[in-house]
Formats: structure tokens, sequence, C-alpha cells
């Protein structure tokens, strides 16, 4: 994922428009379970970044293990770092515990590559600091009310940290991807579905209008608002993202030597990067595929879906298939537009919160699953996997919406809007469920490979199927 700082000193600011101050999208939720949300969403995130971090030792916590990536222990701290400026100084307005490690901690005063370099705290210190920052940060949960003011409303400001220290969490599993060594995590193989195979090749989403966004959402983020109205042609979405064997024809057919299947901007990075197969693969001496995942070596597995892909490969992919990425807004009508109903859902399944049948999220897993699991979480449209698995890349330029106010502060969202981010939806296997709904926007540049991506294609209803590899 691309950075999400925090802002290091809180403004005042005022609530989006439609935040309910419950901790259910209805509004309905007691004070009482609200807290209890919030404090079961914090718990969960630190118990996530102690395994993530309690598996290695100081070496490797004080390593750059690649420079796009800080240092595991620097992600540590940062977690605490902003829990208390949001949680124990902006909510709890309680005196600072660490101001002097601010500048330390704060994202755009330096880049990843340069944090090694930075008095860091050690992994002892930084987690004695974590620990002091949470037991504050529970005395203001245990107090608050939630008509104190707009960062309370819904809960709102202890799911911002919760959220970012997932988002750190799935920052740290790639960290994980990128380093050497001998493998520290493990966790089981994701369940198959016994039915996909029968899955038709593509799914049809109707023409009409359906409501992208949200403004009711508690936990939403700035960029997830206002909810607002969008009009679609009719379109045809992938049934479930491309696969290992699919994207392996693309390379067999020479989709990495042809430029014309590529943007110029894209060409260009191909050949300046070297780019001949997605991160993390390699041909074995026989030709056949293998590849690196968190410390194993093993063949590659054809019917997941493919993963550690760039904007551009997943471009050109598309367009080798004679088919396109989608835009945001289609993804998100194909996710959540229920045409039988009239209705925009909450998430593809209903409005319930993502459970283990529904997608495979939360790190349960430590790879996607094959490509038509999950048949309990798919959308109205018939479209699987749109929740999990990997981030899909989507041909939109990261903006913000029409209304769009920037909450809490410019630093999460605004200031990245026109800087040549592309939109990601979806979540993949390393993202938290608190940190993944189906209004849920990601972005990164179009180069970045080490995150958990991948895509599905899309084409416009009235287009004839081309076969891959046609000229259209």
């Amino acid at each position: 994922m691309s950075e999400r700082p925090l802002l290091t000193q809180a403004p005042a600011s005022t609530a989006p428009a439609g935040t309910t101050s419950a901790g259910t999208a209805d509004g309905a939720s007691s004070e009482a379970a609200v807290r209890a949300r919030a404090l079961a969403a914090l718990e969960a995130a630190r118990a996530r970044t102690l395994a993530l971090t309690d598996c290695l030792d100081t070496a490797e916590l004080l390593a750059q293990h690649s420079p796009l990536m800080s240092p595991l222990v620097w992600d540590l701290a940062h977690i605490g770092n902003q829990e208390e400026i949001w949680l124990v100084r902006a909510a709890g307005q309680r005196p600072p515990l660490r101001p002097e490690l601010d500048p330390v901690y704060d994202a755009f005063q330096h880049p990843r590559s340069e944090r090694p370099q930075l008095r860091l705290l050690n992994p002892e210190e930084a987690r004695g600091y974590d620990a002091e920052v949470r037991r504050q940060a529970l005395d203001v949960l245990a107090e608050a009310h939630w008509d104190q003011g707009p960062l309370y409303t819904g809960g709102f400001v202890f799911g911002m940290v919760a959220q970012h220290e997932q988002q750190h969490d799935e920052t740290m599993l790639a960290t994980h991807q990128l380093r050497q060594g001998p493998p520290v995590l493990d966790a089981a193989a994701p369940p198959a579905a016994a039915d996909a195979a029968g899955l038709a090749p593509d799914v049809l989403v109707p023409t009409g209008p359906f409501t992208m966004g949200t403004s009711s959402e508690p936990w939403a983020l700035d960029n997830e608002r206002p909810a607002h109205t969008v009009e679609l042609a009719a379109f045809r979405l992938d049934s479930t993202p491309v696969s290992n064997a699919a994207y392996q024809r693309f390379i067999e057919d020479g989709g990495y030597q042809q430029p014309r299947w590529w943007t110029e901007e894209g060409w260009q990075y191909r050949q300046q990067a070297g780019l001949e197969a997605p991160l993390f693969w390699h041909r074995d001496d026989d030709g056949s595929w293998l590849r690196r995942r968190f410390g194993h070596t093993e063949p590659l597995p054809p019917d997941q879906p493919v993963l550690h892909v760039c904007w551009f490969e997943a471009d050109a992919y598309a367009r080798w298939a004679g088919r396109r990425l989608p835009t945001e807004a289609e993804w998100e009508k194909a996710a959540r537009y229920d045409s039988a109903n009239g209705r925009t859902l909450r998430n593809p399944w209903g409005d319930a919160d993502p459970g283990p049948q529904h997608a495979n999220l939360g790190q349960r897993h430590l790879e996607p699953a094959p490509v038509g699991s999950y048949p309990d979480g798919a959308a109205p449209c018939g479209a699987r996997q749109l929740m999990g698995d990997v981030w899909e890349w989507t041909a939109t330029d990261f903006d913000g919406y029409p209304g769009f106010a920037a909450f809490p502060y410019r630093e999460y969202s605004e200031v990245f809007f026109g800087g040549g981010y592309k939109v990601l939806r979806g979540g993949s296997f390393g993202t938290a469920p608190v940190a993944c709904r189906s209004t849920f926007r990601n972005w990164d540049l179009p180069i970045r490979r080490q995150i958990f991506s991948g895509f599905r294609t899309a084409r416009t209803a009235t287009q004839a199927a081309p076969l891959p590899g046609e000229v259209n």
C-alpha cells in the first residue's frame, strides 16, 4: 500500500456530512457496542503487529529488507506514535508522552529509503512505548462519549487508528515477502470452491445508476465520502481475478516483448526495469515457473490469482486479451449493486461484516485462494472474490469524489490527488476486515509490484469478445 501517514498534529475539524453517531451504518448501536467494537479493533491490530515483529530477532527488525520499505522497527514505533497523537493527545486531551519522536516517525519528513539512518527506537524500546501509549489510549476509550466532538462520532478516531495500524501491518507483511532468509510465518492453505470450473468467464453488469461511496459508514475515511449517484453503461466483468495460468499465456505469447500491448510510459518502464514476469516469479532448470512466497520456493499454482503485478503489466495484459481494466466506478457497481432489487449493498454478499466464508482477508492465509473460491461472498452480478485475495488495479486515477471534504486532515488523501496514483480496490489476503470495505479505496503508483496486487478485466457489453492477442 502507498504510505498512509497520519498527521503529527491533529487539527480541529468538522465531521464529514452524513456521519452517524453509532458503530454501524444504520446508527442503531449503543455507546457500549461502539466501545466494544473499537476495543476489539485495537486489540486485533496490536496482536497482529506483535505477531509480525516478535517472530524476528533484533538484527532483522533493524534491517532494511528493501529500499522500498521501512525497517520493521520503524513501523513498530510509528504505529505507537500515531496512536499517541490521535488517541492520547487529540481525543484524550492528555499531555504528550514522547513529543521528540514526532519528527522521527513523520512519514512525510523521511522517505522510506532514509529511515535506517534515523535515530530509531530499538525493538525493546518501541514495544515499551507502544504498550504505554496503548494503556493511556484504552483509558481514553473507557471514558469516551460519542457526542464529544467530530473525532468521537461513531467512535471514528478509534476506528481510524485501528485501520492505520492494520494498514501498516499489511505493509509489514509485504516487507516479510521481500525479506531474504528462512520462513518465519505460517498459515493454512485457503479453501477452493468445488464449482469453480463451471463459472462463466465474465458477468453482465447492466446499464443504469448506482450509489457510489458512503455517507453513513461511521469508520469510512474521507476519500470514500460522500455517497453520490453514478450512471454507467452496461459492461461485462471477469467473474474472477486473472489467474496465474492465464497470465502465463500472455508471457508465452510474447506479451513482454511486444510494445503494442503497452502504453508508451508502460513500455519505457518495462524496458528500464527489465520486467519479464510478475515479481517473485522465476523459471526452474526445466523451464517451469516457480515463485518465492514468504521464504518458500514452490511451483507456481496455476489456479490462483496472479499476484505482484504493477498497473502497467495489468493494463498490457488487458489490451492483449482484447479487454481493458475496469474503472473504479465499474468495479464498485459490480461489487455492490443488486439490480434485481435496485439497491446498493454494503458488501458484495449483503450488509453483514465480512466473515471467513465470504472472503480471504485478515492474513488467515498467506496466499490468494484459487480463482472461483468463496461462492458465499459472490456479488449479485455473480462475480467472485471482489473482496480479499488480491488488490485489484483499476483504470482510474486517484482523486476526490464530488463534494469531497478532507477529514480529519489533508494528508491522508488530498495531498495524493493528481499525483499519478492509480486506484486499487477490494483488499488482499493481507488486508484486515476493519480496513477493507466495498467502498474502501487504496492507491499506489503504477510501477508498484511489492504490494499484493492483481486485477480482473472488463469490456463494454456491446463489444464482441476477441481472442487473446488480437488487435482490435
